[in-house]
């Protein structure tokens, strides 16, 4: 049977690459007619670089892809991240006709280790509120999910191995929920974010798409410029998970609430132990901190976009909310976070937790494309600032419903070890 190479991961065609299984064109081939086989219903792409441009770079420095980490295979990049001469538009028709001259030091990074820049995901403006053009690839009558709409549905539909996005409320771990793939959104401060569209500097974050936690390991590498070649942390004889139903956050779909207690049954072992999240780490209240710390900071940051009069109207109320919010009631809201952080660190220390488990959005994916779903699931990691990966762990009317893991801060490699092993355990289980 031939090998579907478009639905390969990452870590998969570079191996396939270099027992000479295949080339690099027959690869790239599959990924452009999967592309013109998905785009016209998906509408993941903001641009995609043409074929014989892709080709004529790659064998333009032939032997460098060919000796290279990643081989010369494609990476799609949000579309708020500059992309020196391909179109970097913010989702905003104020830069339409904006081109990059420089990288974004995460993309110097993949080319430096032999990626290529296949072509730029839709994002909502500015990466918040007003949609474009994505649909959900599991069906087009339903969100995808934002900001990073195209890269979530770009990965999720095959159409590209690895995406890049960022988060600064839920915008890497809800469309990755809704559109059924791995992501995992970086510890605050654990990614150069240089010439990537600021938002609110005390929560953006970088994110990512994938076929695997092999593939993001090794993406991690990657972009922090660290050598690739990766050594485990061993795992802990036991697995201590501390549950978080996510209700103090926000009204839970019932099809989320089943999914979630079947996975509790699902990853039980003698090496899994779980711990309710108790009622006395109150983060019900971070929600309401990271709304007005976003919205001082955004303020700050689209002043300028502000002044144009051209963005949405909801954009501009959150600036207008913003420039309302005296500098002290600001804050306050940050040292609020920062209580409730030292807290909830404090009490997972203590109980010896290696992650946080939580339904990783309220639901499957809202009916319609006007709206992008409620980000009330990952307001309060976010605004602490810590690691989070997401998988599939159910589908409800062939629809994904994705559970999230919270690491400590600044452990994002321990993370994604337990990641996987559990991702693994529930493929062994259900073949989810």
């Amino acid at each position: 049977m031939e090998t579907q190479w478009f639905n390969q991961s990452l870590s998969q065609l570079i191996a396939a690459l270099d027992t000479e299984k295949t080339d690099l064109e027959t690869i790239i081939n599959a990924f452009y007619r999967r592309i013109e086989h998905c785009e016209e219903d998906v509408q993941a792409w903001q641009y995609l670089v043409p074929k014989t441009e892709y080709l004529n770079q790659y064998y333009a420095q032939e032997a460098f892809y060919k000796n290279s980490i990643l081989k010369g295979l494609p990476f799609a990049i949000k579309d708020v991240i500059d992309t020196a001469g391909i179109p970097t538009r913010m989702g905003s028709r104020i830069y339409t006709n904006r081109i990059p001259v420089i990288d974004a030091a995460v993309v110097t990074a993949i080319k430096q280790a032999g990626g290529i820049i296949l072509g730029k995901t839709v994002t909502t403006e500015f990466a918040l509120f007003k949609v474009d053009k994505t649909r959900n690839p599991h069906d087009i009558n339903r969100t995808p999910g934002g900001s990073s709409s195209g890269s979530a549905a770009a990965v999720a539909d095959f159409m590209v191995p690895f995406a890049l996005g960022t988060q600064t409320a839920a915008s890497v771990i809800r469309p990755a929920s809704y559109c059924g793939c791995l992501a995992y959104v970086g510890s605050h401060q654990q990614f150069s974010l240089r010439n990537i569209q600021p938002l609110a500097q005390s929560l953006d974050s970088l994110g990512m798409f994938a076929q695997s936690f092999a593939d993001i390991r090794l993406m991690r590498q990657v972009l922090q410029l660290r050598p690739t070649t990766y050594q485990a942390h061993p795992l802990a004889k036991v697995i201590n998970i501390a549950l978080c139903s996510g209700e103090q956050f926000a009204d839970i779909d019932v099809e989320m609430q089943r999914a979630f207690l079947d996975l509790q049954r699902q990853l039980s072992n003698t090496r899994i132990q779980y711990k309710e999240l108790p009622n006395s780490i109150d983060l019900s209240r971070l929600g309401d901190h990271h709304i007005q710390i976003m919205a001082y900071e955004v303020a700050r940051n689209l002043q300028s976009e502000y002044e144009t009069g051209m963005l949405d109207h909801t954009l501009m109320a959150l600036i207008e909310q913003g420039l309302r919010l005296p500098y002290t009631e600001y804050l306050k809201h940050l040292q609020q976070v920062q209580y409730s952080k030292e807290r909830y660190i404090q009490w997972i220390s203590s109980n010896d937790i290696h992650v946080t488990m939580a339904p990783a959005a309220t639901g499957i994916a809202p009916l319609g494309l006007q709206e992008t779903g409620k980000p009330s699931m990952s307001r309060p990691w976010q605004v602490m600032g810590l690691p989070v990966t997401t998988f599939p762990m159910a589908y409800c009317n062939q629809l994904p419903l994705g559970v999230q893991l919270i690491g400590y801060p600044q452990q994002d490699d321990e993370l994604l070890e337990v990641s996987e092993y559990l991702y693994h355990l529930l493929l062994s289980h259900t073949g989810v």
